[in-house]
This record gives structure tokens, sequence and C-alpha cells, in this order.
């Protein structure tokens, strides 16, 4: 498998980052629905853990995001309608968008809190970026459970569409950020 993506398919490390980013959002997502209900001891412990998450998704996604700028992007498949080619390029920038936006206002919601902020697994201290302020953590609380729910919105998108161009359209843009998948030959109509 080539590290480097290619004209065809993304390479090792386009993959290894959009694998490890998905299933952290998606476990993120669960998590952070389950977290107020839990009593208050693993309430806490739910918490930090979903903190020190979303700030190493954060930043994965900015190496993905400079991995992305360094490296080519496989081609769409020939014959793409303009709007659906329109719909993939704006859900992957939304995601980016989002998935920098999602964790840096939970790390501000944090911030604001009288709470202390907490640790990344242990390893180091996270840095407010505040002051405590108890309007600045409700607004910063209300667009971070916003822009999960958009998270969701984005991902039922992206989703739909790979299935789409998998089972429909029989094509290879599944299968080119599928690990160890091999590429369908073109079809001939």
């Amino acid at each position: 498998m080539a590290v480097f993506n290619t004209d065809a398919r993304y390479g090792a490390v386009a993959k290894l980052l959009h694998w490890l980013i998905a299933a952290g959002i998606i476990g993120m997502i669960g998590l952070g629905l389950v977290m107020e209900t839990l009593p208050p001891a693993d309430r806490y412990a739910a918490t930090q853990f979903h903190k020190a998450t979303g700030l190493t998704i954060l930043a994965l996604v900015a190496i993905r995001i400079i991995w992305r700028l360094v490296n080519r992007v496989p081609d769409l498949p020939p014959g793409m309608p303009r709007h659906e080619r329109l719909l993939a390029h704006g859900t992957h920038y939304g995601l980016y968008v989002l998935t920098v936006a999602q964790p840096l206002s939970g790390w501000i919601m944090a911030s604001a809190s009288s709470l202390p902020i907490g640790d990344v697994y242990g390893l180091f201290g996270i840095p407010d970026l505040m002051a405590t302020s108890e309007s600045a953590e409700s607004i910063a609380g209300s667009i971070h459970w916003a822009l999960g729910w958009a998270i969701v919105a984005l991902l039922v998108l992206h989703i739909a569409g790979a299935l789409k161009h998998h089972f429909i359209e029989r094509d290879n843009v599944l299968r080119r950020m599928l690990p160890f998948a091999r590429l369908r030959a073109p079809r001939t109509s």
C-alpha cells in the first residue's frame, strides 16, 4: 500500500487518519449522548476522557488537513454530475470545519467552567483558553451541542454518498478509502 495518495486512491497515511478520526468521532458522539445519564463519579471520568479524546481528534484533524494540503486528492469518477461534485466537496470541507470547531468549542466550554479542565490521558495538562465565565460556558456549551448534531448530519450525508457510489454507481469512491480494497475495473457502457 502506497504512503502517498495517487490519482486513483488514497494512500496509507490518509486512510489511517480518516479511519482513526471517524472512529473517534463516532465514539465521541455516543459518549456525548450518554455522559449526562451517568452517576456523578462516572460522569466526571467520562467527561475527562471526552475532553482528552476531543483534543486528540483535533490534533489528528490538524495533521489530516496538513496532509491533504501537501498531497493530491484522488480524482472523482469521470462523468459525475456537477451537483454531486459540489455536494462531495462541500461535505468534506464542512466536516473539516466542524471537526476543528467542535473540539475548540468544547475546550472553550471546559476553560470557562469553574471545574478544573483536566489533562490528556494523564500525560499533560490542558491549558485554559479563557477565564471562568458562566455565560461563556453556556454559549460554548450550546455551540458544542449544535455542532455535534451538525457533524451527525454531515456524517449521514457522507456515509450515504459513499454507499451510493459503492452499491448503486459501483465505482471506486468508497474502495479508494478502504484499507486493502482492490479497485474495480472501470465499467464500460
